[in-house]
């Protein structure tokens, strides 16, 4: 039987849709009997474009826009009020979902979002009553509350590290109802890797084989952060990437530095250069931390007033699991980075000890709950318990201990 899935994501940072796009490729390669739809939820929301008639951008854009140019202090209250106008939206919402859901008929819907997740839920199953919801978090642990883990829905919560899953637990949800990965999705590149020569990698860069390396990226949008992390670690060699933001780059490639350094701009694999460095400094986005930490580079992070407030825990995690050092100013990134060099492969060995195998994971959880759709009569019905799986058990986010 085929089934329609459709997998919901929004363009804000870019991590949301790189996961729909990582199960889509996933899934399309394991021939699973399905077919998978894409679907941009503001496309759904506003199909006829207002928003962007009315302001000249997307809403997303606004957001990236921010990310790009490092403005993101004061944006927890922010958030808050944008919260708050969802949920005065939500009639409106349920409205323009339940027609959606009744136009594409899906038999198993996976949200890749935040904060629309209660609304997305209800229209479900108020259009199409039996078919399972899933949540799918792109963040290593919730923001509460309603973030991502909204209490009282029918859904199922797929979560990549244990701290999620506890948090799905202390808002009421049961075991049949959480699903634990071993970290976030990545995207199928970073599991098949090819044979690598760094030293012939790093020579076509015009860079030093043989000098520890740094690889510094700020999500798909750069950071004009990446300017005086570069002038402060001047005898450093670095590999920049900085995705679209094509001025950051001209300003890089421009820069006058003791030590060799390669700008990269807006690649869609970004595994291979990444694959080139011995650590990575970023700020501590969920996606890119996950891909550096998978790919053995131990992390130089953030942890200040200008932190999204989603990605806070992340910072936290690094620090308390020993996998790099977190910074609050971009002025201590100089004595950070000797510490860490310093030490390279001590933490370079703990960092190792992770292993993610989480977009597979998720298809196969996928799987199961369609599996109890077609077949009802099923013991269990809906999904493994967490506990049962022993996915995540002593390799995933949360659990390297020791």
């Amino acid at each position: 039987m085929n089934h329609r899935v459709e997998l919901i994501y929004f363009n804000a940072g870019g991590g949301h849709r790189a996961a729909a796009q990582a199960l889509e490729q996933v899934i399309s390669a394991q021939e699973r009997p399905w077919t998978v739809h894409l679907v941009n939820l503001m496309d759904v929301l506003d199909p006829s474009g207002a928003f962007h008639r009315l302001t000249g951008m997307a809403p997303e854009d606004l957001y990236n826009l921010r990310l790009k140019r490092g403005w993101t202090l004061g944006f927890k209250q922010e958030l808050k009020l944008l919260q708050g106008l969802i949920r005065l939206a939500h009639p409106s919402l349920l409205r323009s979902l339940q027609s959606h859901w009744q136009a594409s008929e899906p038999d198993l819907v996976v949200s890749l979002v935040p904060n629309f997740n209660r609304a997305l839920c209800q229209s479900l199953h108020g259009a199409r009553p039996g078919v399972p919801f899933v949540t799918v978090m792109t963040d290593i642990a919730d923001l509460p509350p309603h973030f991502w883990i909204e209490p009282g829905q029918r859904q199922h919560l797929v979560c990549g590290s244990a701290k999620a899953a506890i948090q799905a637990f202390e808002a009421g949800y049961t075991p049949e109802q959480v699903h634990l990965t071993s970290g976030m999705i990545l995207r199928p590149s970073f599991h098949h890797l090819a044979p690598l020569d760094r030293e012939a990698g790093r020579r076509a860069l015009g860079l030093d084989p043989y000098r520890p390396t740094g690889v510094v990226m700020f999500g798909g949008q750069g950071s004009a952060q990446m300017s005086g992390i570069a002038k402060g670690l001047d005898e450093v060699q670095l590999i920049l990437m900085c995705g679209h933001n094509r001025a950051l780059a001209q300003r890089l490639r421009a820069m006058r530095r003791s030590a060799p350094h390669a700008v990269i701009g807006f690649t869609p694999d970004v595994c291979e250069p990444m694959r080139l460095g011995d650590f990575f400094i970023g700020k501590p986005g969920p996606g890119s931390l996950s891909e550096a930490i998978h790919l053995g580079l131990p992390v130089l992070t953030f942890l200040n007033a200008w932190t999204m407030p989603q990605e806070r825990y992340n910072a936290q995690w690094v620090r308390d699991e020993g996998l790099g050092i977190v910074v609050a100013t971009t002025r201590a990134i100089p004595e950070a980075a000797a510490q860490l060099i310093g030490k390279l492969e001590r933490y370079q060995a703990r960092v190792r000890r992770s292993e993610n195998r989480a977009v597979f994971e998720v298809t196969d959880i996928l799987a199961g709950l369609l599996a109890s759709q077609s077949a009802p009569a099923r013991a269990g019905a809906e999904g493994p318990p967490l506990l049962a799986t022993g996915i995540g058990t002593g390799t995933g986010w949360g659990t390297v201990s020791g």
